[in-house]
């Protein structure tokens, strides 16, 4: 059995957010330094990696630069630049995802065409280059109401996507090139996180359902394990696993699908990094995806994925309203209710719909857990 030597658990990590400090936190368990590039001084690592380097991961030489000294390299979001990792894994360091995999993942247009040519099952869609050629297809009749609208490039935590029920909606149009689909008829989003290591292995976490919030489209509670029968759940495993063997992709992939009312699952998109649709495996599960990504990166037998429990997780996001340093509504009576586990971002300024923290609610019984989960929803509020 080889040994691992302490100068060997080192990694870099492009992008300082929630999802950065949760895999730091993961990685101090196993004394991993982490190393973090992010454009914000008070970013949510800037404080817990063990060097942080302020700068654009968008800019060539920042992220070139960043990655000199490291051997390993991964992302806590999409947008990076991907010429940089590329000159990097030429000169021998290993990057997670593949730069390749990040240039498809990065365009939604690339996206939609890569399962199309994989045969992995999504909504029909266009590909088209601006806004007048959508609103020429609209009148032309080859785009029908009601359509979603994404563009291709910088999406993010629901921007870039614009739903387009009805002439009525037309203001909302996005401009750029873009990707078209019919609205899909469905009956519940799920997600379901897997992972892959050097040797094509994959293990997933149990299918999750989603439910967003109206006018912000972000997650507002996120069931687990999903509330479908075992053949859907078993079908929407086998899609994310088939994608993320479609990719040659090492490390762990979200596979955001859609139920149809017809039975049909199909994917939405993906992202190549931990998700929101993960957090609750922190508390919910024998592994979490943090840890998961932490054993494919440094070639670790992946952990369990079984349930401990029942479990439900709320998005704690910035009030309506409300700009400025971060207060915290209820916080103390949330934290005195049992199996109720509090993730704070150590964000100081909330802004309306800002991802602030998250809940993860956990127990036997999925419908009193539901029940916990909206007290806490309608207890805590961030304001300022």
């Amino acid at each position: 059995m080889k040994a691992i030597a302490s100068g060997d658990l080192t990694l870099g990590i492009l992008g300082g957010g929630q999802l950065g400090k949760m895999l730091i936190e993961a990685a101090s368990n196993w004394n991993i330094q982490c190393h973090v590039l992010d454009p914000d001084a008070d970013c949510s690592c800037a404080h817990m990696a063990h060097t942080f380097v302020q700068g654009s991961f968008k800019a060539y030489d920042t992220v070139y630069n960043f990655g000199k000294n490291l051997q390993k390299i991964t992302i806590e979001i999409e947008h990076v630049n991907v010429d940089a990792l590329m000159q990097s894994q030429k000169e021998g360091k290993s990057i997670y995802p593949k730069p390749e995999v990040l240039q498809i993942i990065q365009d939604k247009g690339k996206q939609k065409s890569f399962y199309a040519e994989n045969g992995l099952p999504t909504a029909e869609f266009t590909l088209l280059s601006n806004l007048q050629e959508v609103k020429s297809n609209i009148e032309n009749g080859s785009i029908k109401f009601p359509f979603v609208q994404k563009s291709r490039t910088a999406g993010y935590d629901g921007k870039g996507v614009a739903v387009i029920r009805s002439a009525a909606d037309m203001d909302k149009l996005l401009e750029g090139a873009c990707v078209i689909e019919q609205l899909i008829d469905f009956e519940k989003e799920l997600a379901v996180i897997v992972a892959r290591d050097t040797d094509g292995k994959t293990t997933c976490f149990p299918a999750v359902e989603m439910e967003f919030h109206p006018e912000a489209n972000l997650v507002e509670f996120l069931l687990a394990p999903a509330h479908v029968s075992e053949t859907i759940a078993n079908e929407a495993k086998k899609i994310a696993e088939q994608c993320i063997t479609a990719f040659g992709l090492t490390g762990i992939l979200a596979v955001e699908l859609f139920l149809t009312k017809s039975g049909a699952v199909l994917i939405n998109e993906v992202a190549p990094r931990p998700h929101n649709s993960g957090h609750h495996t922190i508390e919910a599960n024998l592994v979490s995806q943090y840890e998961q990504l932490l054993r494919t990166i440094f070639e670790i037998p992946m952990g369990d994925t079984t349930p401990r429990d029942h479990a439900v997780m709320v998005n704690i996001l910035g009030e309506a309203g409300y700009t400025g340093t971060a207060l915290y509504e209820g916080l103390k009576e949330c934290l005195a209710m049992p199996g109720v586990f509090v993730h704070l971002y150590g964000k100081k300024v909330t802004k309306p719909f800002r991802k602030m923290g998250h809940v993860t609610i956990i127990g036997a019984d999925a419908t009193e857990i539901k029940a916990t989960a909206q007290k806490v929803k309608e207890m805590l509020k961030v304001v300022a």
